[in-house]
């Protein structure tokens, strides 16, 4: 859904709905999945604003538009879910995150989603004040 509000230019009101039309017959997707998928997409679009600027001081020499969009998007998704309010830990957003770079992207882009998602949470957890060892 991240990758075609950017690059197809969707309204992110038409986001979900031009991709679940695109969903295989057949192969029908469980509303609770439909639903936290159309809340992470949206909630990421929302957010991106915030999210951009901690993406780019945490990817050093990379400028936002110099990445791939399939890695932006991976990138946003998941620093969307360590801000979040679900609490879940970062350990498992970064290992997702990783996932969806092995299936998606390059061997090096997981290397890049691994070292910028480890900067970012880093810098998440010294502004709450907690001390932490980033998994990944």
């Amino acid at each position: 859904m991240l990758y075609q509000w950017e690059v197809g230019h969707a309204e992110p009101a038409d986001v979900p709905a031009g991709y679940w039309m695109l969903e295989r017959a057949g192969r029908p997707v469980p509303p609770a999945v439909r639903a936290m998928a159309d809340e992470l997409a949206l909630g990421t679009i929302r957010r991106v604003a915030e999210i951009d600027p901690l993406i780019a001081d945490s990817a050093e020499h990379w400028r936002l538009v110099r990445m791939a969009v399939i890695d932006r998007s991976i990138l946003r998704l998941a620093v969307f879910e360590l801000q979040g309010p679900d609490k879940v830990p970062p350990s498992v957003v970064i290992d997702e995150a990783l996932e969806l770079a092995r299936t998606f992207s390059t061997d090096d882009a997981i290397r890049f989603v691994n070292g910028v998602l480890d900067a970012v949470w880093r810098r998440l957890e010294a502004g709450s004040g907690t001390p932490t060892v980033p998994a990944g």
